[in-house]
């Protein structure tokens, strides 16, 4: 009598994990799924020139990490790149109106180029040709949206953003 009991228990143990193994399996599928997915649309954005760049903290050259609790972004939309990101650092030039400071910008004349990294990143390079101010930006975007950007500037210390990127018109962005 106690071993159809035993015989019992061991195979409702069994059915348990070959039932959770299909469930984990199924969430890989699932996963991996999403994932290339989400790879083209990053891929999709970038290549459209349509995408936001919210940042969410800054490092500067000479300077400690700090958490940005306003909203500053860049936002590339075709041919037109505006920035409202703040600067902290050493300026070589300080601006005539304090009200200008941080980098603040439009343009509409830049050299946009996207390069392909590992599996899952991209580097897009945006060299402004019609400001003084910035000289390069290098946005580094991966597969999962996580992103920062490097800005080099004529007469400012270098400084890094961490952020995200989204679609123009996404409801994080608003």
């Amino acid at each position: 009598m106690k071993t159809p009991k035993r015989l019992y228990k061991f195979l409702l143990l069994v059915l348990f994990f070959a039932v959770s193994g299909i469930g984990v399996t199924y969430a890989q599928k699932n996963s991996s799924a999403q994932k290339t997915k989400s790879n083209a649309g990053i891929k999709n954005m970038i290549d459209s020139k349509k995408y936001v760049f919210r940042a969410q903290s800054v490092t500067p050259l000479r300077g400690t990490f700090r958490q940005l609790t306003s909203l500053y972004d860049m936002k590339v939309s075709g041919d037109t790149i505006t920035t409202y990101l703040p600067y902290f650092g050493r300026a070589y030039n300080a601006p005539v109106n304090p009200a200008e400071g941080g980098i603040r910008f439009t343009s509409t004349k830049s050299d946009y180029s996207v390069e392909e990294k590992k599996k899952g990143q991209w580097d897009v390079i945006i060299k402004p040709k019609d400001t003084r101010e910035v000289q390069q930006l290098i946005l580094s975007v991966f597969d999962n949206g996580y992103a920062s950007l490097q800005v080099t500037s004529a007469d400012r210390d270098p400084i890094s953003f961490s952020g995200y990127v989204s679609a123009i018109g996404d409801k994080k962005n608003k």
